[in-house]
């Protein structure tokens, strides 16, 4: 894992230039800072491993200046971008390029299904295999909406192979975090993929700087979780119940957020083998589900008024 350092000057003067002409201002409602160093886009781009017949979805194309990138080394790129003035710049910008293999597309991805906008888009990709089910994500995520993003693309009835995002610094961490320092988050990124931390990235490596620093984080989605859960919805209901009352005891966790007696819950830890001093940021995902199993069975979760 490598830090980036080195600003491209060439490519902070065309971002500004860009911005002048088309009399356009980051909009910080919507997150904007754009990318502005060559090496975090080669970073971004090596860590995909793109290859022709891979498909990209891009969420906030910005200026284009990571899609330019993404449509020399794959066979397709949609981006989809929020902000229409962003759009018409974007057509205008990648106009010239020669791949014609972009599709930009103008909407909030949360409200998009990735299965819709594959089957939408996939005849303007003729030499894209398995586009109908194969495809890869890679984006600078608005910071805002990084969490929303990252669990519409995992929880999709057609997901990922690979997540390739640039995020807040302080998220990757907390996405990769080890039992001690797990979190809701962290559970529900390793429920579906394998996360990890490509790289840290400056503030400074984006214009306007934003007030933090970055991580480029990698997440390589498995084809089934790695735990034996059959129902993510209630497994996740379990989950966040856990996560209730932070730092207490788990015990006293469950019972609040479940609404079920402390002697039920101390039952049911016995069950699963788990100390009731145990916190939840110190339970694995492999504890996490011996406790939903433990929970299902005894049918004590399902008719719980905090399980609704």
């Amino acid at each position: 894992m490598g830090n980036v350092t080195r600003k491209t000057e060439a490519l902070s003067g065309q971002t500004k230039r860009l911005l002048r002409r088309f009399d356009h201002r980051a909009r910080k409602s919507l997150g904007q800072h754009f990318l502005i160093d060559e090496e975090v886009l080669r970073l971004i781009t090596s860590a995909a491993e793109l290859t022709p017949s891979d498909l990209v979805m891009e969420v906030g194309p910005g200026l284009g200046v990571l899609t330019r990138e993404l449509a020399r080394r794959a066979g397709g790129v949609i981006a989809v971008e929020l902000d229409d003035k962003l759009v018409a710049i974007l057509k205008q910008a990648l106009a010239p390029f020669p791949n014609g293999n972009v599709v930009i597309v103008n909407g909030d991805i949360l409200e998009i299904e990735p299965a819709t906008l594959l089957e939408e888009h996939k005849g303007k990709f003729p030499e894209v295999a398995g586009i109908a089910s194969n495809y890869k994500v890679v984006a600078n995520l608005p910071y805002y909406i990084t969490s929303a993003v990252m669990r519409h693309f995992l929880e999709a009835s057609v997901k990922p192979q690979v997540m390739v995002v640039t995020v807040q610094k302080e998220v990757a961490q907390a996405i990769v975090a080890k039992p001690g320092d797990m979190s809701v988050l962290s559970i529900s990124v390793q429920f579906y993929g394998q996360p990890k931390i490509v790289s840290y990235v400056p503030a400074r490596c984006f214009y306007p700087a934003p007030e933090v620093d970055s991580a480029i984080l990698r997440v390589d989605l498995y084809a089934r979780p790695p735990v034996a859960v059959t129902d993510a919805k209630s497994f996740f209901e379990l989950v966040r119940a856990g996560f209730s009352t932070p730092r207490k005891q788990i015990v006293n966790s469950l019972a609040q957020g479940l609404k079920l007696p402390k002697a039920e819950v101390l039952s049911l830890l016995a069950k699963a083998r788990l100390a009731q001093q145990r916190r939840a940021e110190t339970l694995c995902l492999d504890e996490w589900a011996q406790l939903w199993q433990v929970f299902m069975r005894v049918n004590e979760f399902v008719d719980s008024p905090g399980a609704s």
